[in-house]
């Protein structure tokens, strides 16, 4: 499967929040909660993201969003969000190669990001990539304990 990464633009908020809908379900059935957050975006709530976020998309030879992540950056860290593969995607290395474009995309001396306390595979992946869980908290308003990591770069 040939893709690439490249920046995403508001034009793609819906097919993005349809691959997050998607993607998350897996999040959803390790908590038995389906109330999470990521299900119940709506398209406005992804294009109002790209008016504060730094979004990339992964697209398949099709031209099809298999993939997508997006960071924030302010005061020398980036926050990084919603990395999410489609399903007959994974397992490929697309989670890496779109962490590190987003990485790139927005260099900083910190990287933060969380995810479930619960989703190994996602805290296996992070850890690879040189993140390291820095506590464990929940939400306003959600049941689920996350897990929040952090990357520091190295000068």
């Amino acid at each position: 499967m040939q893709i690439k990464v490249i920046r995403a633009t508001v034009e793609d908020a819906e097919e993005i929040l349809s691959l997050q809908k998607l993607a998350y379900q897996s999040e959803a059935e390790i908590y038995n909660d389906y109330t999470i957050l990521p299900l119940h975006e709506t398209v406005k709530d992804v294009e109002q993201a790209f008016g504060t976020h730094h979004i990339l998309k992964a697209v398949n030879e099709k031209n099809e969003i298999v993939g997508s992540v997006r960071g924030k950056h302010e005061e020398g860290t980036t926050t990084i969000g919603k990395l999410m593969v489609h399903p007959s995607a994974q397992n490929q290395g697309l989670g890496r190669k779109l962490m590190t474009a987003i990485e790139q995309a927005l260099p900083a001396t910190t990287y933060k990001l969380f995810t479930g306390s619960k989703s190994e595979k996602n805290l296996a992946l992070y850890q690879k990539l040189g993140y390291e869980i820095v506590s464990h908290a929940q939400l306003p308003g959600e049941a689920t304990v996350f897990a929040f990591l952090e990357k520091p770069t190295i000068s």
